[in-house]
């Protein structure tokens, strides 16, 4: 794909609704041109990113954005500056706006992972350099874009899929979810109790976007019926971010949402080989956390985790390429 065509250069990525369909679609498959163009160490010779500086803000603690994104950078010649909760002054001794200005008059892009889309939002706004969301409290696009490539990896083709989301249905990865299926033409099934159904608001943004794709955005709270059919089996951790006080809560009210073997087989397609299991992981899944050496197996039972049609880690190195492919469309 020629990247000009995305017609992203200079664009920040905030939410996947700042892409058009096709924009989406692209860098999708931008991503797995990338993930050739690695393997065959074509990018060695021709870096993408050579004399580009990079700023990394993180708030929250990270394993795959970090690494994928400091990896993605470095891969095309770049330089990744880290900078994290305790190396900013954000609403301390310096306002958004403030730091933003500084950044970017130094750095030629900003990805930012943290709690407020506000924050994300202003950096845009102020910085005057592309700004990529690694994920707020409400959206986390990296991560929709690396499901979306995994499970286009996996099956071929997107549109007309069924994933079923199960779990805390209001959360960022769902959120994204919702809106990416939606954009890709995917029917999207979101699982969860009534207590933790989507915002409509974000509903109301997916149901649109499905619309004009020929596909269906559900909410479902029945675990057994809302996977029916359903080629991608997705969780997510139970308790987010900053909401650590609320485990209790929420291993009583999402036990039932647990996917295992048994909810697997209710989706028809385990002996036909057309469902995969996504994850974003980390995934309480076995006893080897201090979490689960208590509790046991939380969100996914460990012979779903581990199973051949699990692509959880397929779906983590794919975070590398796609980030590589947004930063590179922006910057190239």
């Amino acid at each position: 794909m020629n990247i000009s065509e995305l017609q992203l250069s200079g664009k920040s990525l905030l939410k996947l609704a700042d892409l058009s369909d096709a924009q989406m679609l692209g860098l999708v498959d931008l991503a797995i041109a990338f993930k050739a163009r690695k393997k065959a160490g074509e990018h060695l010779q021709n870096p993408l990113l050579k004399g580009r500086n990079i700023c990394l803000i993180f708030q929250k603690s990270s394993t795959r954005t970090h690494c994928a994104t400091v990896v993605a950078i470095r891969d095309e010649g770049g330089s990744a500056e880290y900078l994290g909760q305790h190396d900013i002054h954000f609403g301390k001794k310096e306002s958004v706006a403030d730091s933003a200005r500084v950044l970017g008059r130094m750095f030629d892009g900003i990805l930012f992972r943290g709690f407020s889309q506000n924050t994300v939002e202003d950096l845009a706004r102020y910085s005057g350099v592309p700004v990529w969301n690694g994920l707020t409290d409400e959206w986390h696009p990296t991560q929709m874009l690396a499901d979306l490539q995994t499970i286009k990896e996996s099956f071929g083709f997107l549109k007309g899929l069924t994933l079923a989301f199960v779990g805390d249905g209001r959360n960022n990865v769902s959120n994204s979810l919702m809106v990416g299926c939606a954009m890709a033409g995917i029917h999207m099934v979101n699982v969860c109790p009534p207590e933790l159904a989507p915002d409509p608001a974000v509903l109301a943004i997916a149901r649109a976007a499905a619309k004009r794709n020929h596909c269906t955005v559900t909410v479902c709270h029945d675990p057994a019926e809302g996977v029916k059919g359903a080629n991608v089996l997705y969780t997510d951790v139970w308790v987010s971010m900053g909401e650590e006080e609320l485990f209790q809560q929420r291993r009583t009210l999402l036990s039932p949402y647990q996917i295992n073997m048994e909810l697997v087989r209710k989706t028809g397609n385990l002996d036909t080989g057309k469902v995969i299991f996504l994850h974003c992981l980390p995934a309480f899944h076995d006893r080897n956390t201090d979490v689960t050496k208590e509790c046991g197996a939380l969100e996914v039972t460990d012979d779903v985790f581990e199973a051949p049609f699990s692509k959880v880690f397929d779906e983590a190195e794919n975070r590398m390429h796609t980030i590589k492919a947004m930063i590179v469309a922006s910057l190239a």
